[in-house]
Order: C-alpha cells, then structure tokens, then sequence
C-alpha cells in the first residue's frame, strides 16, 4: 500500500512541476525514494511560489546548476511518500 500511495505523491508533484513549467520533469527511482528534476523554465520561476509549494512535499528539495541550466528537485521516500 505504501508504494501506492508514493506513486501518486510521486506522480502529483511531477503532474503539477509540469503545470507550472510547461516541461515534463523527470522521475528518478532510487532504493529509498524517488527524485522529480524539472528544468527551471521562465515559466516555472514566473509560478516560483507555487513551485515551493510542491517542492516542500518533499523530505529534500533543492536546485541544481548545471551546464544548460537550473533544475528544481525534490525527493519523496518510498517509504511513506509523504514528508515526515
């Protein structure tokens, strides 16, 4: 039941990072949690309070610079799919 429940956590975070950015973000599963990456496009930093809204579901969230740009992230664990 608890992998149920972090897929749908899993897949509403991605489903709203897509919203507000007009990107699909990428889904990660890893041994204890899975991480959502989502490119930091004008239009996702326009929707920025909303995105640190879904970015805070998360145990961990961030932003990374890379070479071609930033992404947002966020890690949900397997365990609950919930933030503690």
């Amino acid at each position: 039941m608890a992998e149920d429940h972090q897929s749908d956590a899993v897949q509403d975070a991605a489903a709203q990072l897509e919203t507000l950015g007009g990107t699909k973000p990428r889904i990660l599963p890893g041994p204890r949690a899975t991480r959502i990456e989502a490119d930091v496009t004008p239009r996702l930093a326009n929707n920025w309070d909303q995105v640190l809204q879904v970015l805070n579901r998360g145990t961990h969230f961030g932003l990374t610079l890379t070479d071609t740009g930033q992404i947002a992230w966020l890690r949900i664990p397997r365990e609950t799919g919930t933030r503690p």
